[in-house]
């Protein structure tokens, strides 16, 4: 399942290049707010306000870009009409992942260091706990546009569902996890232009999208359940891709660099 995930978000990548490359672009311009404005505030207060909302900003923006992306991992496509209308169906997403992301941020840079100041085993474990605590959460939350574009609209049924995701398919979510840090470092070598933030939010949606189907199959064979059938549950991911694997083809490297002579 993964072999084919990894193919279908290249191919995907590929062929929407142009598209990934402007929701960037936007990005970029975006995180310019918390990234570079705070610094010329010189009312510390404000400028820490200014990275809040910039910050927020950022969020809204990728919760749009979510639910256009979407579009991509179902073989269509989005124009830019589209992304602004999903600005204003997801921009409470946004908000509520960004105000997630801020009290992250805060517990790594001001309750880690906190503990680790006391200097005694008790902040030690303190701190072991919230370092933790925020890694099971980004592991977690890492789905929530995707899941919000696809399960639930109601954002605290999201934010569980982030859980039950996670907690059901812990090593595909570490490893969704792992595959994004390495995408986002490659990012920074074109200026987060290609793959950037656009190609991560493609690859989580086509995770969920895919790991689903997981979840439509068990229901239509109850029979699998390991507490009726005593055995352990296998998941037949060659016979459940069959369709995506169609819709998907296979190309040549020609195909790729000159698509025309096909």
């Amino acid at each position: 399942m993964i072999g084919f995930l990894l193919k279908k978000n290249f191919f995907d990548l590929w062929d929407n290049m142009f598209r990934v490359v402007l929701v960037n672009l936007g990005f970029i311009a975006s995180a310019s707010v918390p990234v570079f404005l705070p610094a010329l505030v010189p009312i510390p207060a404000l400028s820490l306000v200014v990275f809040a909302v910039g910050t927020l900003w950022c969020f809204v923006y990728l919760a749009a870009a979510a639910l256009s992306l979407k579009e991509i991992s179902d073989y269509r496509g989005f124009n830019f009409g589209d992304f602004f209308r999903n600005l204003k169906e997801n921009w409470p997403a946004g908000l509520f992942l960004g105000a997630v992301a801020l009290a992250i941020w805060a517990m790594a840079w001001f309750i880690i260091p906190f503990y680790l100041s006391m200097n005694s085993l008790l902040g030690l474990f303190l701190a072991a706990v919230v370092f933790w605590t925020i890694i099971v959460l980004v592991c977690a939350l890492q789905f929530f546009f995707p899941i919000r574009a696809r399960l639930d609209t109601k954002l605290l049924k999201v934010f569980k569902k982030c859980f039950i995701i996670f907690f059901d398919n812990p090593g595909f979510s570490i490893f969704a996890l792992f595959y994004n840090i390495v995408t986002f470092a490659f990012s920074l070598i074109l200026a987060l232009l290609f793959p950037g933030p656009a190609g991560i939010l493609l690859f989580l949606d086509e995770a969920l999208r895919l790991r689903l189907l997981k979840y439509d199959w068990l229901e239509a064979n109850p029979e699998t359940d390991p507490a009726l059938s005593g055995k352990k549950r296998k998941i037949p991911w060659d016979a459940i891709l069959i369709e995506e694997r169609e819709k998907t083809g296979t190309r040549s490297f020609r195909s790729f660099i000159f698509p025309w002579k096909d």
